[in-house]
């Protein structure tokens, strides 16, 4: 089993991972970004060319911010983080505010069930503080949900057995952080 992990670009992202039927996908996802918008079927073209823009100016403004999990040349895991600022989305959150010194993991997902339970998700994580590090970032956040694993940025108890705690409480999506320095 050949594993790696690759910097999720404008070029690239039509590799992201796709699950269920119709396909779901990071890639077409604006959550975060564009809240409100529609990314339903009939509408993904043109969510996928927001996402893209969306990764074009992060890249130009902050730097990298998602990482592909690549299994024998299949994406089978997806990251993306960077400051609150390219996120609008985390206004809504009852937890927030994410914090000045902190980016946020806005998604750390393994859609597959056959790739979960395997050390996946902890990889993928590792890769992405292993890069926020080396970038002498502060701290990293995430609205992680409690009590159900199907959530993007992940379940609670994920980042708690990684170090995480708990900044801000909420019944459904606390707000967690890890200090990186």
């Amino acid at each position: 089993m050949n594993v790696r992990f690759v910097a999720v670009t404008e070029e690239n992202l039509d590799q992201a991972p796709e699950w269920a039927s119709p396909p779901y996908s990071c890639k077409y996802c604006l959550y975060w970004e564009h809240p409100g918008v529609r990314t339903d079927r009939e509408f993904r073209e043109k969510a996928l060319e927001r996402k893209r823009a969306w990764l074009r100016r992060v890249r130009e403004e902050w730097g990298s911010c998602g990482k592909f999990l690549i299994i024998d040349d299949k994406a089978v895991g997806y990251a993306q983080y960077a400051p609150a600022r390219f996120f609008p989305g985390v206004e809504a959150c009852p937890a927030g505010p994410v914090s000045e010194d902190a980016v946020l993991i806005s998604c750390l997902f393994i859609p597959e069930e056959e790739h979960r339970g395997r050390g996946h998700g902890s990889a993928l994580l590792a890769a992405v503080l292993d890069e926020l590090r080396g970038r002498d970032i502060a701290a990293v956040e995430t609205f992680a949900r409690r009590g159900n694993f199907e959530n993007p940025s992940g379940p609670v108890d994920f980042y708690l057995r990684h170090g995480f705690h708990v900044l801000r409480d909420d019944p459904e999506f606390p707000l967690l952080r890890l200090e990186l320095k």
